[in-house]
Parts: C-alpha cells; sequence; structure tokens
C-alpha cells in the first residue's frame, strides 16, 4: 500500500482531490489489518514509488484494480484475475506485485501509533 508519509502519496492526493484522503483511507486500512494481527498469512508493504494499482491475491486468484487518473479506488474497474496458463494476466500481474512487494517495507516496521 501507498505510504502515508511517501511525497508520491502526497501529489496522488493532489491528483484526486477529494475530502477523504489516501491518506485516510491507508490509516483506516491499516486499523483494519491491526485486528487481524495474529491471524498467519495476512502480510502488508509500504510502496513508495507506486500507488496506482490495489491488489489482494488469494494462492491463484486475485483481485486487481488499477486506478485510474484523477480516480479513486472505487470509480476505477476492479477485475477478477485467475491463473489459467503461464506467463498469462495473472502471472504478468503476479511478477508486478512482486516487484513491487520487494521494493517496499513490512506495514508493521512502522508501529508509530500502534496500528499497524
Amino acid at each position: 500500500m501507498g505510504d502515508p508519509d511517501s511525497p508520491v502519496t502526497a501529489a496522488r492526493e493532489a491528483e484526486e482531490g477529494v475530502p477523504l484522503t489516501l491518506s485516510t483511507r491507508i490509516a483506516v486500512t491499516l486499523n483494519e489489518l491491526a485486528k487481524l494481527r495474529d491471524v498467519s498469512g495476512i502480510e502488508g508493504r509500504f510502496e513508495t514509488g507506486h500507488v496506482n494499482l490495489s491488489v489482494f491475491r488469494f494462492d491463484d486468484e486475485m483481485i486487481v484494480t488499477p486506478i485510474l487518473a484523477r480516480r479513486v479506488g472505487h470509480d476505477s474497474p476492479m477485475m477478477h484475475l485467475r491463473r489459467r496458463q503461464a506467463d498469462g494476466m495473472f502471472d504478468r500481474f503476479a511478477a508486478h506485485v512482486e516487484e513491487l512487494w520487494g521494493r517496499g517495507r513490512d506495514i508493521r516496521e512502522s508501529d508509530d501509533d500502534g496500528q499497524a
């Protein structure tokens, strides 16, 4: 997820221009994830260079929302992808997400307010 303190997140907020800021939406997400702290297999990472994609992966399925310019997530298309073949759309999105994941940092590393 986008780092709430990142200049990229601030720029995205300015582009969206909505009262419910990206930083606020990130804070809500962190609060909800904190409730799942003891559930195994749930992970999250901050990414500071790319905040235009939402992905939730479940083994060979994923929900992908490419965030459109000047739109918030709920105004962007959502795709349900299933892995059906090698190097198909699922694998390409998975590789992209793995790249972002590798650059990110665990959301639990910044537990400033006890929320992550």
